[in-house]
């Protein structure tokens, strides 16, 4: 048995769901066909398909086989383009993850720009909030921003990012500007509700008498609070007071002076914007220009003030 082409014709006839239908895109007859998914479902003696007169499913085992098949197909035909055309020629299909706000802000719209660069490439993007199981569900990588916990994930640093207090000019025109942290205590502060992750609070870096400084945390009080960081960044630029926010979310707002950035000098240090994924000998080369692409553009800091590819 071919296993190379047995792997392909079962892919092919599950994606099309149609014997007949895969033949004809192969140009063999159905019955040809047949035998190659007969011998696969022998030599790996489980039953990959059920097949009636009318239509054609996965069982359970296939439907995880049919990923592992699409992984191979696709890591050989990188293989062949990575040493032929110069090496530039990916294909296959890549599978991305990222956090709902930042990548709606920040990876969505680079997408479409990476695939006219690699037509071959398609692509999937998963926008969530939970930390996705990169191997156990499928994905080839994830955009993650902030410290890592400690896995078995390759972690590659892309960008930094911090966290400023912000407001509009017209709320700080009208209430003041706060000098230090403290004076947060008389400012209308929109933070996340109790029940959201952001547990510590807002992150100083404070002086300490001796010389030095260290990170603080505050949890300011005011009138508005939300779970969602959205809502509380649109809260923020209808000027209904200071929020704690992300540069990669407020940048380009404080560039065209919709935002302004307050104590600035106490501003904690930078954490990251990483892209991770999981360990491989060989990484596809999808993944790696897709890698190298954000690096390109998270790199220039036009970027994250006009929120367009340069």
């Amino acid at each position: 048995m071919d296993k190379l082409k047995a792997f392909e014709s079962f892919v092919s006839v599950a994606t099309r769901g149609s014997l007949t239908a895969a033949a004809r895109a192969e140009g063999v007859a159905p019955a040809i066909m047949g035998r190659r998914l007969d011998a696969l479902e022998e030599h790996l003696g489980v039953k990959l398909l059920v097949r009636t007169t009318r239509r054609i499913s996965l069982t359970h085992e296939g439907s995880a086989f049919l990923e592992d098949c699409q992984r191979v197909l696709s890591d050989v035909a990188n293989s062949e383009a990575s040493v032929s055309a110069g090496g530039i020629k990916a294909s296959g299909h890549l599978r991305i993850t990222a956090p709902a706000g930042f990548g709606r802000r920040h990876v969505a719209p680079l997408v479409p720009s990476f695939r006219a660069q690699h037509p071959e490439v398609t692509i999937s993007l998963n926008l969530s909030d939970r930390v996705v199981d990169l191997a156990g569900e499928g994905f080839d990588c994830a955009v993650r921003v902030g410290d890592l916990p400690d896995s078995s994930l390759v972690s590659v640093r892309v960008a930094d990012n911090r966290r400023l207090c912000v407001a509009t000019p017209q709320y700080l025109a009208q209430h003041g500007t706060p000098a230090e942290p403290a004076d947060l205590a008389q400012h209308a502060c929109l933070t996340l509700s109790s029940e959201a992750s952001q547990t510590r609070g807002w992150a100083f870096c404070m002086p300490l008498p001796g010389g030095g400084s260290e990170v603080t945390h505050l949890r300011p009080r005011g009138p508005l609070d939300c779970s969602d960081g959205q809502v509380l960044f649109d809260w923020c630029l209808a000027g209904h007071g200071i929020a704690w926010r992300s540069t990669w979310e407020v940048e380009r707002e404080i560039a065209s002076g919709q935002l302004v950035a307050v104590l600035e000098d106490y501003a904690a240090p930078p954490n990251g914007i990483y892209v991770v994924f999981p360990q491989r000998k060989h990484l596809p080369l999808r993944v790696r220009l897709w890698i190298e692409f954000l690096k390109h553009h998270y790199g220039q800091p036009q970027f994250w003030q006009i929120g367009v590819p340069a």
